[in-house]
């Protein structure tokens, strides 16, 4: 059984197989974006690189809450999907426009 000891170990393990899966995903769909669907480099680009971070922000939240809401004493079953929903929606967005601001200016446009 896990326990709260477990935290730690739990939560570098989910992090990094988060980071590892999204890196394959957002090299895949960057891919696919701009050869197949003729999505400009730039989009592609931001699309690439925004998954990543994403997927081992959602990991890292999807394994930590639950230890969170034991330690602060509330039932993990009830918190933990909401919260995470909405913390994983709006990490999402600054991750994206974050990104997309960087390399927008790499290519000499503007948001």
């Amino acid at each position: 059984a896990i326990t709260e000891k477990d935290a730690p170990k739990v939560i570098l393990k989910e992090s990094l197989s988060g980071l590892s899966m999204g890196a394959m995903l957002g090299l895949g769909v960057g891919i696919v974006a701009y050869y197949f669907m003729g999505i400009s480099s730039h989009v592609s680009t931001v699309i690439a690189l925004t998954i990543p971070p994403l997927s081992a922000i959602a990991s890292t939240l999807a394994s930590g809450l639950p230890f969170l809401c034991i330690f602060l004493g509330l039932d993990p079953t009830v918190i933990a999907a909401p919260a995470m929903t909405s913390f994983v929606d709006v990490t999402g967005l600054l991750c994206y426009f974050l990104i997309a601001n960087q390399i927008f200016h790499l290519w000499g446009l503007e948001l």
